[in-house]
């Protein structure tokens, strides 16, 4: 179970990161519509586990898109000290993980109509 002070920053950072997502990384990432799903801290705020969903675009594969996420980790991270700096002492190590629940959703429904 997370604090408030947990949820409270899990938060901040979902809704940043899904504004740099959208703003600042088309460039970098292509134009892949990114999702930030989820956002889960440990208790002593050190890592943050960010849950993203992709919708490829022109061709690219979400492994590929998910790949560059990964190798551009120090970049996002510094964007996001750039906007929270003010409210973290510490910003958090980003750890990204491909969200996979509306695929196993379409299976589900997807065996339902069978």
């Amino acid at each position: 179970m997370q604090s408030t002070r947990q949820n409270k920053i899990c938060h901040l950072i979902q809704k940043d990161m899904g504004d740099i997502f959208l703003r600042e990384m088309k460039p970098t990432l292509g134009q892949s519509l990114i999702t930030v799903t989820e956002v889960r801290i440990t208790p002593d705020l050190s890592i943050a586990r960010i849950y993203v969903s992709i919708l490829p675009i022109g061709g690219v594969s979400k492994d590929t898109v998910m790949s560059l996420i990964r190798e551009n980790t120090s970049d996002l991270r510094r964007r996001l000290g750039l906007r929270e700096g003010k409210q973290l002492r510490i910003i958090p190590q980003l750890e990204f993980y491909l969200d996979d629940t509306l695929d196993y959703i379409e299976n589900i429904e997807r065996l339902l109509k069978q």
